[in-house]
């Protein structure tokens, strides 16, 4: 898969950048950068100037790339929901058994997240925490729904049909395959939040008991 992954373009809708920062060394700096950046301060005190000067460059370069933050925050979600999806369909794709990779799926979008060496210019870890912490920062906003008619949110929404369908593949007659779905990606999310800020609430504190939680909730939950 490592091999495989090293060919992968992400690809995010081109209407949430005004130039791909994948096709420039600047642009990859930038991304890379404000993963650093968004992760150490938080999304509301980070700023295209305070950007432009880690990067030795003018705050106005950056804006040749993206409009705003917000649309910057959108494309670093949407880039870790993208990588999340080729992990899923690699290590799924010859699995034949339904339970079996569902299972799989589940681990994939719920374990805890690896730096991935494919990619040089972004920390995989650090973006998690990024998507951990600020994510729904990108969505609950006036513009969501012009937003989402956009495709802005299409990778996740990608993301939470395939696993509805594996749903689906083991019990058609379970009624709510794509709430269970995105369940199992918001749900992660907010346990792994738990866990950094509020560990008394969750008992997912060790190693990978998200994943074990999260397989153990879905098939009890679709059992015929």
């Amino acid at each position: 898969m490592d091999r495989l992954l090293q060919s992968v373009k992400i690809n995010i809708n081109e209407n949430i950048y005004v130039k791909d920062p994948e096709s420039s060394d600047l642009g990859k700096r930038i991304i890379q950068e404000s993963i650093l950046m968004v992760n150490e301060m938080g999304f509301e005190s980070f700023t295209f100037k305070k950007l432009g000067v880690k990067i030795g460059s003018n705050e106005s370069s950056i804006y040749r790339y993206f409009e705003n933050k917000h649309k910057l925050l959108l494309y670093l979600a949407s880039w870790y929901w993208g990588w999340l999806e080729y992990q899923l369909v690699f290590a799924t794709n010859g699995i034949g058994n339904p339970k079996e990779k569902l299972k799989k799926a589940i681990e994939i979008v719920t374990k805890v997240t690896e730096e991935d060496s494919s990619f040089s210019h972004i920390n995989e870890v650090l973006l998690n925490k990024i998507v951990i912490n600020e994510y729904s920062k990108s969505y609950l906003t006036k513009e969501v729904d012009a937003e989402n008619k956009e495709g802005y949110f299409i990778i996740y929404k990608r993301l939470v049909t395939r696993i509805s369908d594996m749903i689906k593949a083991i019990n058609p007659d379970y009624k709510h395959p794509s709430s269970l779905s995105s369940t199992i990606l918001e749900g992660s999310l907010h346990q792994y939040f738990l866990k950094d800020h509020f560990p008394s609430l969750t008992d997912c504190k060790e190693g990978n008991d998200t994943s074990t939680y999260f397989q153990n909730l879905v098939f009890s939950t679709i059992k015929p």
